[in-house]
């Protein structure tokens, strides 16, 4: 599937280096429990309702889809006729992934900042048109990492990702630094509540959900920024070399358990300094 010399890959058919296959490994043996247990959660009504997690069940759907798309990539070196439906489900990973975490990011910004307009868009038939819309995006960009991989080179695949994660990062970044400003000013009244009895509770909630937004900026930040400059950098050399590339993939893997480790936080289903 790939021969290497020196740690550069003379076959541009793959994204990803062999020495992430461990990698892949661990994504897929705590990936998919967990993200499963957080859909189980959802659609029980464990945690706040189908409608209002409608985001994060599609998240984690996406989620389990990379998992499995690592699944056929380990087993393509077995199986060589998985190896097209591991370059198809790369369009999770590309474009999946930071659409669906960029429609969570709008949600909260929408919840904090403009809580009215919230509450105007809180049904959950714009919620199922917005992700019906992030799906045929996904699904799009699925067939052309197919063709891409299949009939191009990595180069061109470098620029497929590294655009979207340029454009898709900046997104998430200022809705959730706009979120954070919200929630470290104090609102009306509550400079004046601060002179006598504060409310304890309150300010709790505010200091707990600013953490959780602030881990939520954190990681989006070491997900996308690595595996960038790593695209770039492989455009600029027009090789594939496994040597930078197994860095960003720590980050990019070992970012995708902050999602489901937060909600499984917010359903109270683990404790965290956060919520001391």
């Amino acid at each position: 599937m790939n021969s290497t010399t020196a740690g550069v890959s003379t076959n541009t058919t793959t994204p990803f280096p062999l020495d992430s296959v461990p990698l892949f490994s661990i994504n897929v043996l705590f990936g998919l429990p967990t993200h499963s247990y957080v859909i189980w959660l959802i659609v029980t009504g464990t945690g706040s309702g189908v409608a209002s997690e409608f985001f994060n069940l599609n998240n984690s759907f996406c989620e389990i889809g990379i998992c499995v798309d690592f699944l056929f990539f380990i087993l393509s070196s077995y199986i060589s006729s998985l190896f097209p439906l591991a370059l198809y489900f790369q369009g999770l990973v590309i474009t999946g992934r930071p659409l669906f975490q960029c429609l969570i990011c709008v949600e909260r910004y929408l919840a904090v900042v403009h809580p009215v307009t919230f509450l105007k868009f809180k049904p959950l038939r714009y919620r199922v048109i917005c992700c019906t819309v992030a799906w045929i995006i996904t699904l799009g960009s699925c067939l052309i990492c197919l063709i891409i991989l299949l009939f191009s080179t990595i180069t061109v695949h470098a620029w497929f990702f590294s655009m979207q994660f340029i454009l898709y990062l900046p997104i998430q970044l200022f809705f959730l630094v706009a979120v954070l400003r919200t929630l470290k000013q104090s609102g009306p009244g509550e400079r004046e509540k601060e002179r006598g009895r504060v409310s304890d509770e309150k300010n709790h909630m505010k200091r707990r959900a600013f953490y959780l937004i602030l881990i939520t900026t954190v990681s989006m930040t070491i997900t996308y920024v690595p595996t960038t400059i790593t695209g770039i950098f492989t455009i600029v050399i027009h090789q594939f070399n496994s040597i930078i590339w197994v860095p960003s993939m720590i980050c990019y893997v070992l970012a995708s358990f902050v999602q489901p480790v937060l909600y499984l936080h917010r359903a109270r289903n683990l404790s965290c300094p956060c919520s001391q």
